[in-house]
């Protein structure tokens, strides 16, 4: 009897051995899965993490070349904005002799017409007397008021009158200052298209007016706005050989230098 239990309990001892070692590896094996779950989803973690780094940096990319490109907007129109004001400065404070030293050509090899923009006030002494107009007065009346709105700021009213006033006077001195003044109006509210028209009109039917330089240079500047980049540079560069030692001609040689270099980089 005591021999069968010890016979039984030696067969038991390695069935409870084997039990024991496959519980301990089913241990070791549940833990390495979880361990390996754990893996994987920190794996997963990181690489969200650098999913939502490269987005951010993307974003910030994009948040940075539309401040770029905000700043070099604003800057262009301060320098709109600034050169028109000295121009109108400039005209207010000289009168007619005041027009022809702001004027680009008066430095330049052919003296200023007698279209010179005059100043609001003083203009109608300074102005001669208009041959073939019925009222000389209203005339200069009408010019003022278009003058006076640009002055302003009101480009939309300048725009208007000045429209109006080159209608109603196709042939008066101040016309092509009229055609000048209305494409400044449009050209500094950034309808480039209509201010390139105007500066072109300027040309065609006055092509030895005084505003001639200034309204080249500005048909340059608008087809540059327009990304019409060949004729601008044949434009600008007509500028400086056809007024040398012009004011018009020297802002033409550096927009030119400004498009090589941009061309450079």
């Amino acid at each position: 009897m005591a021999g069968a239990i010890a016979s039984a309990m030696l067969f038991a001892l390695p069935v409870c051995a084997q039990s024991s070692r496959l519980s301990l590896a089913d241990r070791v094996a549940a833990l390495e899965q979880q361990a390996q779950n754990k893996d994987q989803s920190g794996i997963g973690m990181v690489n969200q993490m650098q999913q939502l780094q490269a987005q951010v940096q993307q974003l910030q990319g994009q948040i940075e070349e539309l401040q770029h490109k905000q700043q070099e907007l604003e800057d262009k129109n301060k320098a709109q904005y600034t050169d028109l004001d000295a121009r109108l400065g400039r005209l207010e404070n000289g009168g007619a002799g005041g027009a022809a030293g702001g004027n680009p050509q008066a430095q330049g090899d052919t003296p200023p017409a007698a279209s010179a923009v005059p100043a609001a006030g003083n203009a109608t002494q300074q102005q001669p007397a208009v041959a073939g107009s019925a009222d000389p007065a209203a005339a200069q009346g009408a010019y003022d008021v278009a003058f006076k709105a640009i002055r302003a700021g009101d480009y939309v009213q300048a725009s208007r009158e000045f429209r109006s006033f080159i209608k109603q006077y196709p042939n008066h001195p101040l016309t092509p200052n009229a055609w000048y003044w209305l494409g400044e109006s449009y050209y500094v509210t950034t309808n480039y298209p209509v201010a390139l028209q105007s500066f072109q009109q300027l040309l065609s039917q006055f092509p030895q007016s005084d505003k001639a330089p200034d309204a080249m240079l500005k048909v340059g500047y608008s087809q540059l706005e327009l990304k019409q980049n060949a004729a601008a540079k044949a434009t600008l560069t007509q500028v400086a050989t056809k007024y040398p030692g012009s004011k018009a001609a020297s802002l033409a040689k550096e927009r030119l230098q400004r498009i090589q270099l941009q061309s450079a980089n």
